[in-house]
C-alpha cells in the first residue's frame, strides 16, 4: 500500500484529508509541524508528502529544503498563500506541485496519484531495459519483485525477508544498474532523517545476500561498489 505523510497544523483539515486519502487506498500519517515530520521521517519512508506552508516552527519551505538534501520523495504544497512569489519559492525549494487552499479533495487525490506515477515512471525509465514489466511487478533475472504483496521470489520460490531487508532489496532492484550511495539508502529505506549508523546498511546487505545470493561471499546480483555504495546487477556477473 502506498503511503502519504500529511504535514498540516489544522487538525480538522488534516483529519478530513487523511480520511479521504485512506478511503482512496492510501496509508496516511499526519504530523502537525515540521519538527514532528522530522521525527516521523527518521523512522519511515513515504511515497508522497502533502505539506502546508504556514507551520509552527520551521515552515513548509524549510521542511522541503531540509528533506531535499536527503530524499527525492514527491512533495505537494497545499497552502492558503496564493501570491505568485509563494508558488515560485515552493518550486525553487524543491516542491513538485503547489495547490492553493481551499482545494478540492478530488484534485488533491489526482495530483498525488500523478506525482507517484511520475516518480514510478522515472524509475521505470532506468530499470525498464533491465526487465521491469509493471509498476507493481518486476522480473529481474531470477528474481520477481512483487511490490503489491511486499515479497521477492527467486526462481519462483518466495524468499523470507524481514521488512527492512525487503525494502533494501526492493529499492536496489528498482534502481537496477545504478550505484546507490549508503547515505541515500539510509534516507530512502530507513528514513530521511534517520540517525542509524551507516554500518547498518552493510549489516543488512550481508543478511540480504545470505538469503538471495547463491554464494553470499561472492555476490553476483547485490554488489558492493567500492567507495560509493551498492548496486543491483540484473545480469548476475561475478565481481564487485
Amino acid at each position: 500500500m502506498q503511503s502519504i505523510l500529511i504535514v498540516e497544523d489544522d487538525r480538522d483539515l488534516a483529519r478530513v484529508t487523511a480520511r479521504f486519502l485512506e478511503a482512496s487506498g492510501f496509508s496516511v500519517q499526519v504530523a502537525e509541524s515540521a519538527e514532528a515530520a522530522y521525527d516521523v521521517l527518521a523512522h519511515a519512508v513515504f511515497d508522497c508528502l502533502v505539506v502546508d506552508v504556514n507551520l509552527p516552527g520551521d515552515d513548509g519551505f524549510a521542511l522541503c529544503r531540509n528533506l531535499r538534501a536527503r530524499s527525492a520523495v514527491p512533495m505537494l504544497f497545499a497552502s492558503a498563500r496564493i501570491e505568485p512569489d509563494a508558488r515560485v519559492r515552493a518550486l525553487e525549494e524543491g516542491g513538485d506541485v503547489y495547490l492553493p487552499k481551499p482545494f478540492s479533495l478530488k484534485e488533491l487525490l489526482a495530483q498525488v496519484q500523478a506525482l507517484i506515477r511520475r516518480s514510478e515512471g522515472a524509475v521505470q525509465g532506468v530499470a525498464g531495459a533491465a526487465g521491469r514489466v509493471a509498476s507493481a511487478s518486476m522480473q529481474l533475472g531470477p528474481f520477481l519483485l512483487d511490490s503489491a504483496a511486499q515479497r521477492i521470489l527467486k526462481d519462483g520460490v518466495e524468499v523470507e525477508l524481514s521488512p527492512r531487508e525487503y525494502q533494501l532489496a526492493a529499492f536496489l532492484m528498482r534502481h537496477a544498474g545504478e550505484a546507490v550511495e549508503r547515505d541515500a539508502l539510509l534516507a530512502e529505506v530507513w528514513g530521511a532523517f534517520s540517525e542509524v549508523e551507516p554500518q547498518t546498511v552493510a549489516v543488512h546487505m550481508r543478511w540480504l545476500r545470505a538469503k538471495l545470493e547463491d554464494d553470499p561471499a561472492v555476490p553476483v546480483f547485490f554488489k558492493t561498489v567500492r567507495g560509493q555504495g551498492y548496486r543491483f546487477d540484473v545480469s548476475g556477473g561475478a565481481g564487485a
